[in-house]
């Protein structure tokens, strides 16, 4: 006969696996959230850097 125990270490192992899974996940999603904006960032700063460029050539 079996344990109650044996039933619910791999519902408990799951959880864990799930848990786990979805904190890695959202770290990920933060991370390239930063990421994305300070790309945003450097395009901009690249685009005015052409618009003052493009000025400097017309005067």
């Amino acid at each position: 006969m079996q344990s109650e125990t044996t039933h619910e270490t791999p519902r408990r192992t799951g959880f864990i696996i799930v848990a786990a899974t979805l904190a890695a996940l959202s770290g990920a999603v933060v991370s390239g959230c930063n990421t994305v904006e300070g790309a945003g960032d450097d395009i901009e700063a690249a685009g005015d850097a052409i618009s003052d460029t493009a000025r400097d050539a017309n005067d």
